[in-house]
């Protein structure tokens, strides 16, 4: 008998149902289900991705947020207040954010620094998730900030924004085509897959793996994800889900090495599904109150425009199938086709962008792709 067998037989009640029902089902499935169903009612909603509330996404617009192209901090914080309250369907500001999070946590915050000064996260919202934090008895020594790279942060000027004792890292110090340094990463989680890199030997196993950062396996309990909305070359858009899979891992340029050798639509899902990224990500907020629709990932001012919008939820894929449509919505606005159907141009070179790695990412179980799941609560401040 299977050791998870002899473990569950020495439990009563439950040995009482094997025994009668050992003739009618399959004694195996009829336990596990037993189990599953037990820990679910026991445990009440699962935090993690797709979290306590999937498909749900709260969408707040505020025109407010901006200013002559700047943030502004007041209705900004007014934004993740409005947000945050809606998404947990909480009375307060404290209670929202004590339903994600309580004294003793150690929470990781995965900005998005790639679009440099000029789209990128940004200062108010970080620092007002941070009080949201604090509400919920974290203190900031136990806030980290984080990214990929350390010059990406340092460029972006993140470093300069946090409050004291807030604490800033990243597992690589710098972009380089090798993507194998190993300090800042876990040896004992990773991603394999059968994607290398042009000359890369056909025989080691280290370079078909992708491994996860010490900051995401070792020094957090949990995690915010903090994307800023744009288009990517490659991966379509990169929202939730590719913050998250080219953000928290090594070795990923082997995911779209050219516009013809690209694998983000299976890459990105299958980092996410790592069970120590999906337990850990609680919470994800969007920055759209400055977004692109072309040209990504970085910032090309031709591209960027205002949505003035903050997006909330647990589920990462109905959030990314949200802020698609958006990117598609503006796209159509001047004359462009949607993502899925455009082809290279001198702005966005690669053949495909596979933005089917949303709908991948819904068939592993980290969220709901069909829209009749998705319920987006609209609100304009």
């Amino acid at each position: 008998m299977p050791t998870c067998l002899i473990r569950l037989a020495s439990c009563n009640s439950l040995s009482s149902y094997i025994s009668d029902y050992n003739q009618i089902v399959n004694r195996r499935s009829f336990v596990q289900g037993a189990v599953l169903a037990a820990s679910a009612a026991a445990a009440g909603p699962k935090p993690g991705i797709p979290g306590s509330y999937p498909g749900r996404v709260i969408a707040i617009e505020n025109p407010g947020c901006l200013s002559a192209g700047k943030y502004q901090p007041a209705p900004i914080r007014q934004t993740i207040e409005r947000g945050m309250k809606e998404l947990a369907q909480a009375p307060s500001w404290q209670d929202a954010w004590r339903s994600f999070f309580e004294k003793g946590d150690v929470v990781g915050i995965k900005v998005s620094p790639v679009g440099g000064i000029s789209l990128s996260s940004d200062a108010s919202v970080l620092r007002s998730l941070i009080e949201g934090l604090n509400q919920a008895g974290v203190s900031n020594g136990n806030i980290i900030v984080f990214s990929r790279y350390r010059e990406e942060i340092l460029e972006a000027g993140i470093d300069k924004w946090l409050p004291s004792e807030v604490r800033f890292d990243a597992p690589s110090l710098r972009y380089d085509n090798v993507q194998l340094d190993m300090d800042g990463y876990d040896a004992n989680h990773f991603m394999e897959m059968a994607l290398l890199k042009p000359g890369d030997s056909t025989t080691d196993a280290h370079l078909r793996r992708s491994y996860v950062s010490k900051i995401v396996t070792s020094h957090v309990n949990k995690i915010i994800n903090l994307p800023v909305l744009k288009h990517h070359q490659s991966a379509g858009v990169t929202i939730c889900l590719k913050n998250m899979s080219h953000g928290f891992v090594n070795n990923v340029n082997r995911s779209h090495v050219t516009p013809t050798l690209n694998a983000c639509g299976v890459f990105v899902p299958s980092v996410v599904s790592l069970p120590v990224i999906r337990d850990k990500v609680v919470l994800h907020v969007v920055d759209a109150v400055k977004a692109s629709y072309h040209g990504g990932p970085g910032a090309k001012p031709q591209f960027v425009w205002e949505p003035k919008t903050l997006l909330f939820g647990t589920d990462p894929v109905a959030l990314d199938k949200t802020g698609l449509r958006m990117i598609d919505a503006k796209r159509q606005q001047v004359g462009m086709p949607s993502i899925a159907l455009s082809k290279p141009d001198k702005d966005s070179h690669f053949l495909n962008a596979q933005v089917e790695h949303i709908e991948i990412a819904g068939i592993l179980g980290l969220g709901e792709f069909s829209d009749e799941k998705i319920q987006v609560n609209r609100i304009r401040m």
